[in-house]
């Protein structure tokens, strides 16, 4: 080699000699570049290397004169990114490297190797290479950036103005299947966010509109394709500008970071301001709590190919300032981003859900500012994958959608207490218990994922909404919790017949296993409460929109009132048959002991006159006997069978034996005291039940209001159809649901169903919507969730 012309006479580099020594034992001259090889080659050793079958498609360069190597070391893997490489300063020929000069100085500035052997290149040759290769790659990018134009994304109202993923690949203008990234910008309004988009990723075009109006020209969310970088950009509005919906254009911005994977914070101050470390602390904060879980589920629910990172994006700081000094300026030794982690945690905020946060900062003396500094920082972050990987654009759609679908609907700006930029109202369920005043806890529109409300803290009893929930105590006993409802009449009575029972022996409680475990007046007396015998309870939260706790057994009246119609047309037309064998049976039921049955009375026990069907059978209450009512006209006291001292109906013979004492043992007497009493209060109920007829003559809205069930709104409220708006008159007639309790007109609510959680165990008139529900059957908690059954 030495016998041959050195290269610094054919007009190359001195240093430009093989690197491979492959098969010129690195003696020859340099003439390809590999950069895949990652060095420069001889004819011989590039012959010889990519004649090999994995190395066969290496691209090379043949070098020309005046050409400079890249960096050896910004070639590796934790070197620079393409596109910035740094081209070599000089050549340690120990080493046999090529070094740009910052990489000499972190290599080769102390120990032994500061003792190397180095060759210079040439400074004109790079300077001019790398003049020639950035006025190349300057003009490709532009070109790339030429038809670049931004779209509305979201508007001031939360509302996504995309139709689906494919509308959105469309006005990205990218393939379905690039991989790319997010960036968006966030900073007060006028602080040119959109001007630093533009200057950074467009050179100047303006892609987001700017304007020098004091109104914002930003109102929403826009977004564009950059090519050069492979990133869809999106533009913010600015902090502290909107008057209106402010809440919500404030919950925006958190969806918006969210889904980005690099965020710059644009601020225009000489020096920072706390809303910047507030906002950021805010935003961190309320993307672990609401966010993180979210992204979570979408990747389930979507199946996306690329997992969502539950890590927050990396955060640019971007500080300009013309006045002062930049951030670590004035103690060179400490790093800015120690002094912004200090000014956070003075604050009481920490940002620990954003991967990573950096200073960037530029001091303009004269305009226009230098965003160089930030493209650099920018294209750094980009390329590093290791918390955020890039995904298709499809994917990036259904994340949004999936966080706005999540947290969407109006936030009343009065009601909200601005302490945080992202308050938890912002995000969590807008539902307030009616008993006790206690926020859901669960996010946004949870419903429609069939999820139910919950509090954290234990509801308390209000009378108003006799928020009790009772359960089963033998089913709870075997392992289950079912709930019971108190109600009219159990689900095998017929409507009449529970109705006449329920006038006897009051509310029923029925359990679907193990049938009706009580009735509050089964015995007239001694009847003990059903909490300390048959039924648990439990206090539970009263949610605006339910259905209460479907517990409502006042509803007596209101079935009277419908079953007037009925009871008196069987009366007129089945005769007083029914009437009397219903009031014969009720009569044997609370009977005191001596009296005989009715079904055993077929005649007058004194005259022996056969009683007939419509005929009255009356009791002596001195001998307990059935009589005619000529026979058992008299009256006197009894207290001997316990009726006290008023006069009651006698026999004719027990009113002529009055001075004769009965011969009635003590513990007869007190067995028999208490039925008595009943029977004393039985009277007086079928006297009530008497009334029904007479009712029936009554004006039904004389009645309703004192009929209404609790959960009925009352007709004078009642103006319009509460489907269909139709307003009422005297043509068109209201009629109440039977399971929600609002009005409706017949149209909208001639559907019968059985509604057994609000006591109606047989069809009854329901609404259009309540129609459609599934079945309503009793309350059932199953590993701690509350079912209908």
């Amino acid at each position: 080699m030495s016998a041959q012309t050195s290269p610094a006479e054919k007009g190359l580099n001195p240093g430009l000699m093989c690197q491979e020594s492959y098969a010129c034992s690195g003696t020859d001259e340099a003439v390809f570049e590999c950069d895949e090889c990652g060095s420069l080659q001889c004819l011989r050793c590039e012959e010889e290397l990519h004649r090999q079958e994995r190395l066969r498609n290496h691209e090379r360069i043949r070098l020309k004169p005046g050409h400079v190597p890249y960096c050896d070391p910004c070639k590796g893997p934790n070197g620079h990114l393409p596109g910035v490489r740094q081209r070599a300063v000089v050549r340690c020929q120990t080493c046999k490297i090529n070094l740009c000069l910052e990489c000499q100085k972190r290599t080769h500035s102390g120990g032994n190797k500061r003792r190397h052997p180095i060759t210079v290149y040439h400074v004109s040759n790079v300077q001019e290479s790398l003049e020639a290769e950035e006025m190349d790659e300057e003009t490709k990018r532009k070109k790339m950036t030429e038809k670049v134009v931004s779209f509305l994304l979201v508007d001031e109202n939360e509302e996504i103005q995309v139709t689906n993923e494919e509308d959105f690949i469309r006005k990205l203008d990218c393939k379905p299947d690039q991989h790319l990234k997010v960036v968006s910008i966030f900073g007060n309004t006028g602080d040119g966010k959109s001007h630093t988009l533009n200057h950074t990723f467009f050179y100047g075009r303006e892609v987001f509109k700017t304007s020098p109006a004091q109104e914002s020209c930003t109102v929403g969310v826009w977004a564009a394709y950059d090519p050069v970088h492979k990133v869809a950009v999106i533009d913010t509005e600015g902090l502290l500008g909107a008057t209106v919906n402010l809440s919500q254009r404030t919950r925006l911005l958190l969806k918006v970071l969210a889904i980005s994977d690099l965020v710059i914070y644009r601020t225009h101050a000489d020096r920072l301001h706390n809303d910047l470390f507030k906002f950021l602390g805010d935003a961190s904060e309320a993307y672990l709590k609401h966010f993180t879980k979210e992204l979570k589920a979408t990747t389930a629910r979507c199946g996306l190919d690329v997992p969502l990172s539950t890590l927050g994006p990396a955060v640019i700081i971007f500080h300009e300032t013309v006045h002062t000094q930049l951030l670590g300026t004035d103690h060179p030794s400490e790093v800015p981003e120690k002094l912004i982690q200090d000014r956070f945690r003075k604050l009481g905020r920490f940002p620990e859900a954003f991967s990573s946060i950096h200073y960037k900062g530029t001091r303009t003396y004269n305009p226009p500012t230098d965003f160089s500094g930030l493209r650099r920082a920018l294209e750094q972050l980009l390329e590093n994958n290791t918390t955020r990987s890039p995904r298709h654009p499809g994917v990036i759609f259904k994340a949004l959608k999936a966080l706005s679908d999540r947290f969407s609907g109006e936030i009343p700006d009065d009601q909200m207490a601005h302490s945080s930029f992202f308050p938890d109202e912002y995000f969590t369920c807008s539902s307030v218990c009616l008993s006790c005043g206690v926020g859901c806890k669960n996010s946004m529109n949870h419903g429609k994922e069939g999820v139910p409300h919950e509090a954290k803290s234990r509801c308390r009893y209000s009378h108003q909404y006799d928020n009790r929930v009772y359960t089963c105590k033998a089913c709870y006993e075997r392992g289950k919790e079912v709930s019971v409802v108190p109600k009219t009449s159990a689900s095998t009575d017929s409507p009449w017949m529970g109705l006449a029972k329920y006038a006897w022996s009051g509310y029923v409680i029925e359990c679907p296993n193990c049938g009706v475990v009580y009735r509050s007046r089964q015995y007239w007396y001694g009847n003990q409460d059903p909490v300390d015998t048959v039924v648990r309870t439990e206090i539970v939260h009263v949610w605006p929109g339910t259905d209460g706790f479907l517990k409502d057994n006042n509803n007596a009246a209101q079935r009277l009132l419908d079953g007037m119609s009925f009871m008196a047309q069987s009366v007129s037309e089945l005769s007083l048959g029914p009437t009397k064998a219903v009031t014969s049976w009720l009569t044997d039921q609370i009977a005191p002991a001596y009296w005989r049955p009715n079904s055993q009375i077929l005649s007058c026990n004194k005259c022996a006159t056969s009683f007939k069907d419509n005929d009255t059978k009356h009791h002596c209450r001195a001998c307990g006997e059935g009589f005619c009512d000529s026979c058992s006209s008299k009256t006197r006291p009894v207290p001997e069978r316990g009726w006290g001292p008023a006069p009651v109906r006698v026999c004719d013979n027990c009113y002529e034996a009055r001075n004769v004492q009965l011969d009635v043992t003590e513990a007869q007497a007190d067995d028999e005291g208490g039925t008595l009493i009943a029977r004393k209060v039985g009277e007086a109920v079928q006297n009530t039940l008497g009334a029904v007829v007479t009712a029936i003559d009554i004006p039904l809205g004389l009645v309703k209001d004192a009929a209404r069930p609790a959960y009925w709104v009352p007709d004078h409220e009642i103006l319009h159809c509460h489907n269909c708006r139709k307003e009422f008159s005297i043509k068109l007639s209201k009629h109440h649901c039977r399971a929600c309790g609002q009005g409706f007109c017949d149209e909208c609510s001639h559907d019968r169903r059985a509604v057994p959680s609000r006591g109606w165990d047989h069809p009854v008139r329901v609404c259009f919507n309540c129609n459609k529900k599934p079945a309503w059957t009793s309350l059932s908690i199953v590993s701690g969730k509350r079912l209908l059954c």
